[in-house]
């Protein structure tokens, strides 16, 4: 095991680091920072928005070795350290990359200033679950998982009113890296940070679909429950109509519930 290498893409405006509060947001397994792109650009005025791909996936490098979910929040803030070194940061990610931010949130808390939990939760699906996919895709590639991702990620008729979106998120799950792929599952499959939760003392939102078969709505109310019984101060929020991937599927929602987070509760 060995921390990967992330990189990222500017998706606000292109001006001087620093001269805005600095927002990172995490993708879910298979996507690009493309699952970003609206609802960044909602708050780009506001915030200097990076956003990171996972290893083989978008612009980051495959990955060579196994990881844990630990260490991909290590990576993100070693990528933070890259173009903004020591800076404190508002965090948003969604499945992964909100399992990323819980990790953040329990081993650098002291660098964030907020933490949005996206369509994730603190255990997602089963060990056997994840390995057994991660098997699947070494053999065949990730092409293999795009019916049944189109039919996880999004709530009946997204695809429909949303072809751009959606294909350009189903072409992000089919190019990536099938072995960094699987090394992601396997990272999921030794993910659970239950016990962990009432140590995370920075403002927390989970937010969930209302359609997620993955992380539903109760997953986000573990969350905060979880954070809330140490102490900290956590909220959960569903939304209808919407499933696995809340950024591209509502980006007005998601980047207003931000911003009034953000700027509500950001220390």
């Amino acid at each position: 095991m060995a921390k990967p290498i992330v990189k990222a893409v500017l998706l606000s405006p292109q001006r001087e680091l620093g001269a805005k509060p600095l927002l990172v947001v995490g993708p879910s397994l298979g996507t690009s920072t493309v699952l970003w792109t609206e609802a960044a650009a909602l708050l780009g005025e506001e915030y200097d928005v990076i956003g990171w791909d996972l290893p083989g996936h978008g612009i980051s490098p495959a990955a060579t070795e196994g990881f844990s979910v630990a260490e991909l929040a290590d990576a993100v803030v070693d990528l933070v350290d890259s173009v903004s070194p020591g800076a404190d940061f508002h965090y948003a990610g969604v499945s992964l990359g909100g399992a990323t931010g819980l990790q953040l949130g329990i081993k650098h808390g002291d660098r964030l200033r907020s933490l949005s939990v996206q369509c994730s939760g603190a255990r997602l699906g089963t060990p056997e679950g994840w390995l057994e996919r991660a098997e699947t895709v070494r053999a065949q590639g990730t092409p293999v998982m795009v019916q049944g991702s189109a039919q996880r990620w999004f709530a009946p008729g997204f695809m429909g009113r949303r072809p751009d979106t959606s294909s350009r998120l189903l072409h992000a799950l089919r190019d990536a890296d099938r072995f960094s792929y699987a090394f992601c599952c396997e990272a999921l499959a030794g993910f659970d940070v239950r016990g962990q939760l009432a140590g995370i003392t920075v403002p927390t939102q989970a937010i969930a679909g209302v359609e997620d078969t993955v992380a539903p709505p109760s997953f986000a109310e573990e969350v905060a429950a979880g954070i809330n019984a140490g102490g900290g101060s956590a909220v959960a929020v569903a939304l209808d109509g919407v499933a696995h991937l809340a950024p591209a599927e509502a980006p007005a929602v998601v980047a207003e519930l931000m911003r009034d987070f953000m700027k509500e509760n950001g220390r």
